[in-house]
């Protein structure tokens, strides 16, 4: 059934119950190589071949019971996540609100999930040929020690990554985002990346940044990610300011993300650009729901893209949708490859 006609049906239901319907019915898809080998959308980031640079962000599939289901829609790799070392419940409910009017939704969810050994032994019994999961990892929210989390956190995930998110950004931690000053950010790097040194791991490390930076806080970061040789940088998370918004959730509490997004973020894409000076892969998240939306972030700076909200306006056509048109973009203004368009603004 078309999903224009299936949609005003879920948007009745709470929604996070809609989601968790969603979640069973890609977890029932299975496995089998979901994802198309490689054609003219295909680009290399951090030694690895993606089929299609439209991934699905972290938070659609926080347990890891969908990533096939997923990538079986067309999106080029999937990020699983946030899973921290101990089950966590999260934040009480209602903490996810659709923003219709302004195509947005706002979540206070609280990396609630069933912590990283249950996710582990799950996509332990996936086949890696069936596409690109990345695992994105977090801190609980009552740890003494976060960094430790982190430590403990790329020691689970690292033998079953394509790649691991450093997640320091969701606003829905108290006091996460602390992790952004320059000295506690390098003093986690190091910890994450000698780390992984010790496992004889080269499973490329990302890091999830936030929208809500100061200029000096985007340089601090920029330096200590090229100086600890970061692989690529994920920008952006959710946003806690608030643009004016029609909706009756507007003040709702937690992070927004969706279409109000998208300027805060693409501007945000720019000053990590510049911040890097191009010498380090950038991932482009925050209001992209079309192909020209995904087409302006590349030619900005991003190698990559991923999106969560627009799936929920938009259906489970998108990635196929947003793919079918960088091709035609491609096309339209002479390149041919992505590799080729990223930064070219």
């Amino acid at each position: 059934m078309p999903y224009p006609l299936i949609r005003p049906l879920l948007f009745r239901l709470d929604a996070e119950r809609a989601h968790g319907l969603a979640m069973k019915a890609l977890a029932s898809r299975g496995g089998g190589r979901g994802t198309a080998a490689p054609g003219a959308l295909s680009t290399t980031v951090a030694g690895i071949t993606f089929p299609n640079p439209v991934g699905m962000g972290a938070g659609f599939d926080k347990d890891a019971v969908a990533a096939d289901g997923l990538l079986g829609l067309g999106f080029g790799f999937v990020e699983v996540g946030t899973l921290t070392p101990r089950p966590q419940a999260g934040n009480p409910r209602p903490r996810l609100f659709r923003l219709v009017e302004d195509r947005a939704v706002i979540n206070r969810m609280g990396f609630n999930n069933g912590g990283t050994a249950a996710a582990v032994e799950r996509l332990a019994k996936r086949n890696r040929e069936s596409g690109i999961v990345g695992i994105n990892i977090g801190a609980n929210k009552d740890s003494a020690d976060r960094v430790a989390d982190y430590r403990d956190g790329i020691r689970a995930v690292a033998p079953l990554a394509d790649y691991v998110t450093v997640n320091i950004s969701s606003p829905n931690t108290p006091g996460l985002r602390a992790l952004q000053d320059k000295g506690a950010l390098d003093e986690l790097l190091d910890a994450v990346l000698t780390e992984r040194q010790a496992l004889g791991s080269r499973v490329p490390v990302f890091l999830k940044v936030a929208p809500d930076l100061e200029p000096a806080d985007i340089d601090d970061i920029a330096e200590v990610a090229l100086g600890r040789g970061l692989d690529a940088l994920i920008v952006s998370n959710t946003t806690i300011a608030r643009p004016p918004l029609r909706s009756r959730h507007a003040g709702e509490a937690g992070g927004l993300s969706g279409a109000p997004l998208k300027e805060p973020a693409l501007q945000r894409l720019r000053d990590f650009r510049r911040a890097t000076g191009g010498g380090l892969p950038l991932i482009g998240v925050g209001g992209i729901a079309t192909a020209q939306d995904a087409w302006e972030r590349i030619r900005a700076g991003a190698s990559l893209i991923q999106l969560y909200s627009a799936m929920v306006y938009e259906g489970p056509g998108i990635a196929r949708s947003i793919c079918r048109g960088l091709e035609s973009l491609m096309q339209r203004d002479g390149f041919t490859s992505i590799a080729e368009a990223v930064g070219s603004e």
